[in-house]
This record gives C-alpha cells, structure tokens and sequence, in this order.
C-alpha cells in the first residue's frame, strides 16, 4: 500500500508539455495527487513536434508502464524503424543492423503521436496552454509564483522545470546556460518517400541511416506516413553558415543553402546528394547545444528540473526524451512515496544527477565519435560491437 500523498495537497506546477512532464503529470493523477501543467504553445497541435524516438527498455518504456500507457502506445508502435544504417561517402552500406529478435528492441514513436498519447491521457484541463513563463519569484518556504508573459500569475508549493533547453526554471537553481557544441544540423525531410524519392528511400532503410565522415554527416530518419527526416550535420563555428553567405537568423533562401551544402559535401557520393537537394519541406538551421558536463545544483525547496532543463545533451546519445520521460516517473514516484516534498525532491536528485552526468558525458563523446576526422571507422566500430 502506498504512503498517504503530500497532506496538505502541495500544489504542483510543471512548467512544459514535452514528454517528461506530461509522463510526470500522468504518475502523479493515477495516485490521486493533483497537478497543473503550463505550456508556452498555444494549442496541442500549433507546431510541429519533429521527429521519431525509439523507446528505450529502461527509461522510455519504463515511463509509459508507470504510466500504465504500454499497451496504448503499443499500436502505434513501429519496432521497425529500430534498425540502423550506416553508409559510407561513397553511398556504399557499411554496416546494416535489423532489430534483435530477443524481444529487447527499442520501438520508434513520432514524438507528435506521443504526446497526443500523453495528453489524452491526462484529466481535462490539466494542461493550460498559452502561457509562456517570464520568471518564478521565490516566496519562502519552498513557495514560488509563477508569473506570465500575458500577466497571470500562479502560486506553486514545487515548480518542476520540464521547459527545455532554455529553462526559465532552471534559474532558480542554476547559473548554467547551453553551449554551442561545435555541430550544427540543417534539417529537411522527404514526403512520400517511397514512391517520389524511392532510391533515397531504400538507402534509408526502415529506421535510420546515417553517412559520416571527416566532420560532416547525413543522418535520415524513417517517420510514418511515408516521411523521412534528414539532418545534415556540419561540425563549423556558431556563425559558419553566415560567413558562407546564409544568415540562419533569416528566412531561408533554398538555393542558397542548398549550394552551400552541397559545396560542403562535393566529394561524397552523388547517391547522397540527394538528401540534401531533393527537399520537400525547405531547410531548417538548428545548432546543436549541450549543457556543462556534469550539471549540477545545490537542493532547493520547492523547484526542481527534468530533461533538457537537467541536462541538455547531444541528440547523438538517443537519449534525451527517454532520459526525460525517466525523470519525470521517478520524480512523480517519488513524490508519492515520500510525506513531504522536500524529502521527495531530495531522494528524487539524489538518483537523477549522477545518471545524468554519466549520460551527459556519454552523449558528448558521441557527438565527438560522430563528426571527427575518422567517424566512419569509429561509429562502425561501435555499432559492430553492440550487435
């Protein structure tokens, strides 16, 4: 039998809707506790929540059961898209990696078809939209006031930074800021893939194929529908595309990213090329930021922060939303479990800061392995190591 919840009832804030606030605020209704969840979008459905995760057995999947959503997530499943590709710049396929058949896999999931799981899970009106956080003030006691951009406010007895990257939250316990990691994406897609783009379909395969080498990568991800989304990964200063004459801080002129690209890629292989050219969806600048590794804080009543906000990584380690939706089950769990919230917070940071520097640490080798001078030999060296 589980411990009487927080008494009085603590009034819960979780600032963001990504997947481990929504996975926290879903816990935390099955046992009865009640929470609110603040999201900037203004709607469920404002923009679009990018590509395709595979849940992995011990953080993902682990979540969706403390959520008791497995068998909802189950059908709209691909386990699939948990094959890997890896092709070398002369389009040659170096290493082909299907999905063991030890029932261990990591099935893939659209991050927009998991969060509609996960919203439509939650009681109605748990999530108010529309409400961009511009700071919390702290009150004492471990209290907080959220104040918002449109000018509410709210009073909060734990506020739990689920907001990402650029944490308004993390504030309140922090000094750190992302990093530019040295990488940045561009990324494109391809609709219809398989009857309007059938070569780069099939080197595509079911999952995900990437070709790296020399600092430079293509990295193609199966979505459903028929859509594959591209990353084109150049490892160049902040401003490197800028002074290659395209400004990322302006609206994208197609032919110019795509001659700026392809100039980058000039000696790989023509069958590539076309992931870079054959864009149905124009191109999107996205520089790849990471926090200090190790992030940490000293415990602070009533705040504390999941995902991104904990630990911005390179996406190259798989394991950011998983990571994210972990936190946000054991942090729920623990708020069941524990009399107090300050006792809960503190037997919640105490698992979650040093798995997340271990995985901060491994995410920044990965990006490292992935756009070096010999990235070839050393992602086909991993992949041929665990298969």
């Amino acid at each position: 039998m589980n411990p009487t919840p927080v008494r009085p009832p603590a009034r819960i804030a979780v600032v963001g809707a990504g997947p481990g606030g929504l996975i926290c605020a879903r816990v935390l209704q099955r046992h009865g506790i009640d929470v609110t969840v603040y999201d900037l979008d203004a709607s469920a459905t404002v923009r679009d929540q990018g590509g395709t995760l595979d849940m992995q057995p011990d953080t993902g999947q682990y979540a969706l059961r403390a959520a008791g959503l497995w068998d909802d997530f189950t059908p709209l499943a691909r386990p699939e898209g948990d094959q890997w590709r890896l092709v070398g710049r002369d389009g040659r396929t170096m290493f082909d990696g299907a999905p063991p058949g030890d029932g261990q896999v990591s099935p893939e999931i659209d991050r927009g078809q998991l969060r509609d799981l996960l919203i439509g899970s939650l009681a109605p009106g748990t999530v108010r939209w529309g409400h961009r956080l511009d700071h919390a003030e702290p009150l004492g006691d471990g209290r907080h006031r959220l104040h918002f951009a449109h000018g509410e406010s709210t009073d909060t007895d734990l506020v739990v930074g689920a907001d990402g990257a650029w944490s308004r939250v993390r504030r309140l316990v922090s000094d750190a800021t992302p990093r530019y990691t040295g990488v940045t994406f561009v990324e494109t897609g391809l609709n219809d893939a398989d009857t309007r783009h059938p070569e780069l379909a099939a080197l595509t395969g079911a999952g995900t194929m990437m070709a790296l080498d020399d600092n430079l990568g293509l990295v193609a991800q199966r979505n459903s529908g028929g859509h594959i989304r591209v990353y084109v990964g150049i490892r160049t200063p902040e401003d490197g595309l800028r002074q290659a004459g395209v400004d990322p801080a302006a609206p994208a002129d197609p032919a110019a990213v795509r001659e700026v690209l392809l100039a980058r890629f000039a000696d790989w292989s023509p069958a590539l090329h076309g992931f870079i050219t054959d864009t149905d969806t124009g191109y999107i600048h996205r520089p790849l930021f990471a926090l200090p590794v190790p992030h940490a804080w000293d415990h602070t009543e009533g705040v504390t922060l999941l995902g991104d906000a904990a630990h911005l990584m390179s996406p190259f380690s798989g394991m950011g939303a998983n990571l994210a939706m972990r936190d946000g089950a054991d942090l729920a769990r623990a708020l069941v479990d524990h009399s107090t919230v300050d006792e809960a917070l503190t037997a919640y940071e105490k698992v979650l800061l040093p798995r997340s520097a271990e995985a901060a640490e491994g995410a920044a080798g990965a990006l490292d392995s992935a756009f070096a001078t010999d990235s070839a030999e050393q992602i086909l060296a991993h992949m041929t190591a665990h298969h």
